[in-house]
């Protein structure tokens, strides 16, 4: 919100001498937050002066054109020039070369001289042009930057203005006017107004402060205005859409008389453009008191305005120029020939103000807030508006707002106001809360004495009863965020003063730290990250194809949650795999020349239960019932933690000397591994098959007891082909929830024995179809507690091996606590590892 300090001083007292950054440092204090600072001055400087035309000789041009070579006066009669800068003539007479054809001899225009600077950095000089010497130029009000109009320069006997030759046009137009800007948060929508932020100003320095709608007197009503009804029959959340509805109407309105200048500069410097006199009374009015209004072309209406939900396939023509299909909870405003608005939003094309306007209907309304934000986020129609209106407007502003707007269309277009008036509505019931009398003080850590307290809720406008344990507050009407005890503590903190709270260090409980799944996470992440792989954060969001290769090892259609408003139709599931989002960054990656990666991604998946969803969402400010929130957490998905890595490329970057490594199916292996020795939990390892993996090339990892971990190995080329990624891409997904669940909670270390090892090699010759894992589980289990260790070094098939079979050769050491083994004791272990491995798969020793 931008607050031009000339309109905040109408109602607030403002020093003269303040700039835009005291007052917003004095509006911090309060708890605004400072934006930004606004001066026209540091886009427009002067000589820019106030001058009379005395001569217009027009010369056409080869060019078709035609110029006026003018003599312009900047200076009284019978008075010295005082400016001295190249190119303004001591005489006050400049000769000027014009294009625009607006004026006439004797007007009175505003004159840029030599040395002026306007909004663009476009520097005024005298220059040879049109075969004349054009010392200056006479300026159109979007040349000072204070409107739109282009179409010819500015006359100012057409908007009211008489001032003396010579005066500063700067001044005369406000344009040494400053604006301060302030972020205003969405619990404050009081702070979208002059009326507002003046209050806040008064706050702040403890001076007086006039609310601008206790200047307006509303007239009386002598008949009955343009017929009204309120027909929301399905309010949100069983709300009425529209609970009140103000019409005023203003006749014989003179749509050709022009923005006058203090209005256009100001609400410029409010961040709004001027563009024309109707709309910008309209735009003025809700920047001053925060009351959004809706003009209509009263001859353009039809019948009796009805405010009414959106019907099934019903369109509208808006004022931007697109015809938008309604949706069944649109609230709309409609006469009898339909829509012709959405409430709060947006007016219909059919019922515009525009030139030939003569007759003015003037809307000020009161809308609920969810209504109004739900149809500006659908139909994606931000306005300054909407924006108020879905963080709420004062219900009483109403009709103060429509005379303002009144009384301005009657002083400065010439229109006739009327008194047929509309006000169709129920003031809704006051908010009164229950503060207790010590509440205050122990939230916030201050005595506030009951003098204090008491000053600073009327000072925010509420009024008050003492009640047996407190007070009785009931918010002012133009604070919709007043709802609980902890809202008027925050008020009497903030008006007090927030310096005056103590900065106290609070103690920390002892005892408490990470939890036991928040510390294995933290260890495995770091472990992953120190092994060189590279930490990313992709999308959840994923196609349902994606969900259905990566959320199961067979193919079929994976179960998922499908979102109501995704981001992209494409993407509108929630991901079942973490590795979707890690082989669109590798593609991405790959793309840019980045083609040696090791990614891992920490994250929840999402898997839906045979219940999703609730069949209704309770109603807002209702805390729900333990039923309701039973059954919202058993709607919930199942979202377990995933771990997952991509690895393509080379394991290092080339070197002289060294030829790097590409990743293959063991890398991806090891990786998974290294996730579960962090975590102290043993995984087997066996063949596996995953339709989004190489069918030879993929492990399937599981707990002791069968429990499923998740997949390692490398990609399906087919895959890998889709995505335009290098064949021997490997990736691991697991489930990192079941191994933290099978994790001890502390991990103790083995004892390590002083005894030496005992090394033995065997290999047997199995069935080409065995398993390798398999013969090694089976050499463990055989050899019994003196083995310490087994490993698989080589796989064999070929010269001196019998067609169909191939040679496993494992490593196994073996070494006892409390002695040194026997080559004898070493052997037998052996022995009985291979006795077992021959009676399960036929192994024979070679």
């Amino acid at each position: 919100m931008r607050i031009p300090l000339s309109w905040l001083r109408e109602y607030a007292q403002v020093p003269a001498e303040a700039t835009a950054e005291d007052v917003m440092a004095e509006l911090v204090k309060v708890g605004l937050e400072e934006e930004d600072v606004h001066r026209p001055t540091d886009e427009i400087s002067g000589p820019i002066v106030v001058g009379q035309v005395l001569s217009i000789v027009k010369e056409e041009q080869t060019n078709g054109k035609t110029i006026n070579w003018c003599q312009v006066r900047v200076v009284p009669e019978g008075q010295e020039q005082t400016l001295t800068h190249e190119g303004i003539d001591p005489s006050g007479v400049q000769g000027i070369i014009c294009g625009a054809h607006n004026f006439v001899v004797g007007d009175k225009v505003v004159v840029t001289l030599p040395g002026a600077v306007l909004p663009g950095d476009f520097k005024i000089s005298a220059r040879q042009t049109y075969g004349h010497l054009s010392a200056g130029m006479i300026a159109s009000v979007r040349e000072l930057g204070i409107g739109d109009d282009h179409d010819g320069i500015l006359v100012l006997s057409r908007i009211g203005l008489d001032p003396e030759l010579g005066t500063d046009a700067m001044e005369l137009l406000g344009l040494y006017d400053q604006a301060a800007e302030i972020n205003v948060t969405p619990d404050r929508s009081y702070a979208f107004s002059i009326r507002g932020v003046a209050r806040e100003f008064a706050h702040a320095t403890g001076t007086a402060y006039t609310d601008p709608a206790s200047l307006v007197v509303v007239d009386e009503a002598t008949a009955p205005g343009h017929p009204v009804v309120l027909a929301d029959t399905a309010g949100i959340y069983g709300k009425d859409g529209c609970d009140r509805f103000v019409t005023r109407k203003v006749t014989n309105i003179d749509p050709s008389l022009p923005t006058p200048p203090w209005m256009a500069s100001r609400l410029s410097l409010a961040g709004m453009r001027s563009i024309s006199l109707v709309v910008d009374i309209s735009n003025y009015v809700m920047l001053e008191l925060g009351q959004p209004l809706h003009f209509y072309d009263a001859d353009k209406l039809t019948g009796t305005i009805t405010v009414r939900r959106a019907s099934e396939g019903e369109t509208l023509a808006t004022l931007d120029g697109k015809t938008r299909k309604l949706n069944v909870e649109d609230l709309l405003i409609t006469d009898e020939s339909g829509a012709i608005g959405i409430a709060g939003v947006m007016g219909g094309a059919s019922t515009e103000v525009s030139d030939a306007t003569t007759t003015v209907l003037i809307e000020a309304a009161h809308f609920e807030p969810i209504s109004i934000a739900r149809s500006r986020r659908r139909h994606k129609l931000p306005s300054e508006a909407s924006k108020r209106f879905e963080r709420g407007v004062d219900w009483e502003i109403a009709d103060e707002a429509a005379q303002r707007a009144v009384n301005l269309l009657v002083e400065l277009a010439g229109g006739t106001a009327t008194t047929e008036i509309t006000d169709a509505g129920t003031a809704p019931a006051p908010v009164v809360i229950d503060l207790p009398a010590g509440f205050a003080s122990a939230l916030i850590g201050i005595d506030y004495t009951e003098d204090q307290i008491i000053w600073a809720l009327e000072e925010i406008g509420a009024s008050i009863d003492k009640s047996a344990t407190g007070y009785l507050v009931t918010a002012p009407s133009w604070r919709p965020d007043l709802e609980t005890k902890q809202d008027l503590t925050e008020e009497i903190a903030r008006l007090v003063g927030y310096d005056k709270i103590p900065a106290t260090l609070p103690t920390a409980p002892p005892g408490r730290g990470y939890s036991r799944v928040q510390s294995q996470r933290r260890r495995v992440v770091a472990a992953l990250a120190d092994s060189g792989l590279t930490e990313v954060l992709a999308y959840p969001f994923v196609t349902k194809a994606q969900n259905d290769t990566f959320g199961a090892p067979v193919t079929g259609e994976v179960p998922a949650v499908k979102l109501n408003n995704p981001m992209s139709s494409e993407f509108g599931f929630m991901r079942t795999s973490l590795l979707p989002g890690l082989l669109n960054i590798a593609r991405r990656n790959h793309g840019r020349g980045f083609r040696d990666l090791a990614l891992f991604e920490s994250g929840l998946v999402f898997l839906p239960g045979e219940t999703l969803g609730t069949a209704s969402i309770p109603p807002l400010a209702i805390k729900p019932s333990d039923a309701e929130l039973d059954a919202l957490y058993a709607g919930l998905p199942h979202q377990p933690t995933h771990i997952a890595a991509v690895l393509t490329g080379h394991d290092s970057p080339v070197a002289a000397e060294h030829t790097p490594r590409v990743y293959d199916w063991a890398d991806a292996l090891d990786i998974a591994k290294l996730v579960s020795d962090i975590l102290g939990v043993e995984v087997v390892v066996a063949q596996g098959t995953h339709q989004a993996f190489h069918p030879g090339r993929t492990a399937a990892l599981s707990l002791r007891d069968g429990t499923q971990v998740g997949f390692a190995g490398e990609l399906h080329p087919k895959l890998l082909a889709e995505l335009d990624l290098p064949e021997r891409t490997v990736a691991m997904e697991i489930d990192v929830d079941v191994l933290f669940d099978a994790a001890a909670d502390v991990i103790v270390a083995k004892h390590i024995s002083t005894f030496p090892i005992s090394t033995q090699d065997v290999a047997l010759v199995v069935e080409q179809g065995v398993v390798a894992s398999d013969v090694l589980e089976a050499l463990r289990e055989g050899a019994g507690e003196l083995l310490e260790d087994i490993a698989l070094f080589d796989v064999y098939s070929g010269t001196g091996i019998e067609d169909g079979k191939k040679s496993l050769a494992f490593g196994l050491r073996f070494r006892a606590t409390d002695r040194t083994l026997t080559a004898d004791e070493a052997s037998e272990a052996r022995a009985g590892a291979v006795a077992l491995a021959a009676e399960r798969f036929g192994a024979v020793q070679r």
